[in-house]
């Protein structure tokens, strides 16, 4: 007998953007799927019309987009499958597995006090035609609500991650699958839509556990293979306690506003909560190579923000300059305070490969790149200003000289670092008697590399500008 095709399932609800728990539950799916050459399909649960909204929907879908999360397969929107979900519901009274409870709310206020003070799940009278025994003697004009029939006995759910979880049915109610309007609730349609879409392992939050022994028990009254579990561990903010608003951005978006790139977040998400061996840095290829759902930790895993910074600075070693570019740009500006003309531009790609490792953001990275693209003339302020002392004027007009007298083709930065050295020993002078001023003429103070680097990345034409800039304009 062949083994049936994994297929997984990302099935949030658009009630707002995408939250990291939500993102990381989908790349376990992911990856899963993808290890086992099976499909990841995309399932929209939008029944709760009051608060499921189109944009919500589409901050998901750009979110999934931007972490780089691409489903198989056409999405799935559960709101459109209601017509399903009620024929199942019905499938389920023929065969005696639910009924029509036609308490009203007050009389089920009534049994809920009752069944809590018994220390009992909730039971409806109607769920042993007590009220109507007979058949078809149901008032046609009340209202009523289509109730799961819980069965005697036990419910056992073999967890992928939590492992055997037990549950006395006797604790569980008789759950509500179609409300008296007719529409579905969120526990017959899960399962109907699994079912249909063929889902084969549902990943998702441990906070849905109970939900799976609920589930269970439909599928074992419909007959349906039921797949196989797997219930994650929550994530912890830093302090250990349950991730909130307190602890800072939650949604990928924010992430993506603080400079994160997708691979450094999918791998930081993905670590978070998993493991295998002593693999802390991976790209997609290496994880999906041994993604299994035994590598989930059971215990709750923290956020830990220095963590998954230094994660993401390891994957922006990885990164092209022209990714670099094309989703730094935005922060390259804004810290340029407006757009970077080609010039700007030209000066920038160069740079790019000599900051990766002193940035771990784009943001940052903004900050260390600032000095390539500072415009003319180089503000000098504050402690900076303080370096350009009376002496300095004659070595930076001695620098502009020597400097100029560079090649074009000898623009390098081992070369001018040597020009460097030779007019210090010329002159019987300490480095930082020179570099200080330079420095601040060159970069006004911003971050920057080792000046002989400063000096090639810049290009001669711009180096001569600005120390000439600041000895018109500082002496």
């Amino acid at each position: 007998m062949s083994t049936p095709k994994v297929i997984t399932r990302f099935a949030p609800s658009p009630t707002g953007y995408l939250h990291i728990g939500g993102a990381r539950t989908a790349l376990f799916s992911y990856y899963f799927a993808k290890r086992h050459n099976g499909e990841f399909r995309l399932r929209i649960e939008d029944t709760d019309k009051v608060r499921s909204t189109e944009a919500a929907t589409q901050a998901i879908l750009d979110g999934m987009d931007w972490l780089g999360i691409h489903h198989d397969g056409d999405i799935v929107y559960q709101s459109k499958r209601e017509q399903r979900h009620r024929d199942v519901a019905e499938e389920l009274v023929n065969i005696g597995a639910a009924y029509h409870c036609y308490m009203t709310d007050n009389e089920v206020a009534a049994e809920r006090e009752l069944s809590r003070a018994e220390g009992r799940a909730f039971r409806s009278p109607y769920r042993d035609h007590r009220v109507f025994p007979t058949p078809g003697a149901e008032p046609k004009s009340t209202p009523y609500v289509t109730r799961f029939r819980v069965s005697e006995g036990e419910t056992i759910v073999q967890d992928e991650v939590l492992g055997e979880v037990k549950w006395d049915n006797k604790d569980f109610d008789d759950l509500i699958l179609l409300r008296t309007d007719g529409t579905p609730v969120y526990m017959l349609a899960v399962v109907a839509d699994d079912h249909d879409m063929g889902v084969t392992h549902v990943i998702r939050g441990d906070d849905h556990l109970t939900n799976a022994g609920r589930q269970q028990q439909i599928y074992n009254a419909l007959g349906w293979d039921v797949p196989a579990w797997s219930h994650v561990p929550l994530i912890f903010g830093p302090d250990g306690k349950k991730l909130s608003k307190r602890h800072g951005a939650l949604g990928i978006d924010a992430y993506a506003a603080r400079g994160y790139i997708p691979a450094g977040l999918r791998n930081y998400l993905t670590r978070l909560g998993w493991s295998h061996g002593d693999m802390e840095v991976f790209d997609d290829a290496e994880v999906t190579k041994i993604f299994e759902l035994s590598d989930i930790n059971k215990a709750p895993a923290r956020l830990d923000f220095d963590k998954m910074a230094f994660v993401n600075g390891e994957h922006l070693q990885r990164t092209s300059a022209e990714e670099i570019l094309e989703r730094g740009r935005k922060f390259f500006e804004e810290k340029n305070e407006g757009p970077l003309n080609d010039e700007q531009m030209s000066r920038l790609e160069p740079a790019i490969q000599h900051l990766t490792t002193r940035a771990n953001t784009l943001i940052e990275f903004a900050e260390q790149a600032y000095f390539v693209t500072r415009e003319r003339p180089v503000e000098i302020t504050g402690k900076t200003k303080k370096q350009l002392k009376p002496d300095a004027e004659k070595y930076l007009e001695d620098l502009h000289s020597a400097l100029q007298a560079v090649k074009e083709a000898e623009w390098k930065a081992e070369q001018l670092s040597g020009q460097l050295k030779t007019y210090c020993e010329i002159h019987e002078l300490g480095f930082g008697k020179i570099g200080a001023p330079l420095r601040a003429s060159l970069t006004g103070g911003a971050p920057s590399p080792d000046l002989a680097i400063v000096l090639e990345l810049l290009g001669k034409a711009e180096t001569l500008g600005r120390i000439q800039d600041c000895l018109s304009t500082y002496y």
